[in-house]
């Protein structure tokens, strides 16, 4: 197979998301979090997102938000990224004409909590897919992960020809926050967004057309990993807090940006294909910065992103999830034509850019 032929390629065959009821606008949540410090404000104002799904802790009795402890915050993740990736499932299901018993693989992503059994096993006993179905659980690879796991479900969907699996992404960034006024948390608590997304995934197969010609196919993945910035996006545990938190380094958009133009050479390698032959962008939304460091380093145009700061404006920074959300907007657009090729990016820690090529 050459490195844009289509024929035995898996496909996108399908997409669906779900945010909580709950959202709020930036300036909302300062009010609600009682944020008088100008500079935090400024950080929330500033963002280019204007409202974002969140699951908030309860009002105590002076109103204040109430501090929820880890385990809290861990119960927190499991009920709300239950809801949610059953919700985006339905929605992705619902859009291809398939049913839960059709499902043969599920791969679950989540960076934002930690539990055992994992979301694809919770996911099975509670919404009755067979349970035969294999699973696979990706846990704390942060923002790039649903690109990695999308990889990886790619493989088994070309080994398993006419099956369907589903990649879902579950992401509940308000079970990850820290509230204390400092600039470090602000700066999460500024950005993240709860959501879930889901994608089936299929290779032609079986009396099986993979999706049609609308869904694209998966051509190649490929990775780039920046060791000099192992530390500049991370997950880990906070003493002084008593429990997990971000940290996102204020040099990462420049670092992205920096390794953007390698990282698209490498998965452009021996296709014949330059930057300026691809269509269509399904960009992660890591934040305004982020964004606007990898559009200006390979030559962008803001149309060109235009999903990518749309979902950042509506819904924040989803972390894994983010692409679909993106790549959704897109598929529903009525933008692309046969033939089209795309490419899809994230970003996250390690640090870390992963990409894949598609055609239509």
């Amino acid at each position: 197979m050459t490195p844009t032929d289509t024929g035995a390629a898996a496909r996108l065959a399908g997409v669906g998301t779900a945010v909580p009821d709950t959202s709020y606008t930036q300036r909302e949540l300062l009010d609600l979090l009682a944020v008088t410090d100008p500079r935090v404000r400024s950080l929330f104002l500033n963002s280019a997102i204007e409202r974002r799904a969140l699951t908030l802790p309860a009002a105590g009795p002076d109103g204040s938000r109430v501090v929820e402890s880890q385990g809290e915050l861990l119960r927190k993740h499991t009920r709300q990224g239950l809801r949610l990736g059953r919700r985006a499932i339905e929605n992705c299901l619902a859009g291809t004409g398939a049913r839960l018993s059709d499902v043969r693989h599920l791969c679950c992503v989540t960076s934002t909590g930690f539990l055992t059994p994992g979301f694809s096993a919770l996911l099975i006993k509670e919404m009755g897919i067979d349970v035969g179905c294999s699973r696979l659980d990706v846990v704390g690879m942060g923002c790039n992960a649903g690109l990695n796991a999308l990889g990886a479900v790619t493989g088994w969907a070309r080994t398993h020809p006419g099956e369907l699996a589903l990649l879902v992404c579950v992401e509940v960034c308000s079970a990850a926050y820290v509230f204390d006024g400092t600039m470090r948390s602000s700066v999460v608590n500024s950005l993240f967004g709860d959501g879930a997304a889901a994608v089936a995934v299929t290779a032609p197969g079986g009396g099986q057309d993979a999706g049609g010609a609308l869904s694209p196919a998966l051509l190649r993945f490929s990775s780039r990993i920046i060791p000099a910035a192992v530390d500049a996006m991370r997950y880990d545990w906070d003493e002084g807090h008593g429990r997990f938190s971000f940290w996102l380094d204020p040099q990462i958009p420049y670092v992205v940006g920096a390794h953007a133009e390698g990282a698209l050479e490498r998965l452009l390698h021996g296709t014949g294909l330059l930057a300026s032959d691809i269509d269509h962008w399904v960009v992660h939304s890591g934040g305004k910065k982020v964004v606007d460091s990898v559009r200006v380093n390979l030559g962008l145009t803001r149309h060109d992103v235009r999903h990518t700061t749309g979902v950042l404006r509506d819904h924040g920074n989803l972390s894994s999830g983010s692409f679909l959300f993106s790549y959704q907007r897109l598929a529903s657009e009525g933008s692309v034509r046969p033939g089209d090729l795309g490419v899809l990016m994230t970003m996250g820690p390690g640090s870390t850019i992963e990409m894949a090529l598609a055609r239509w």
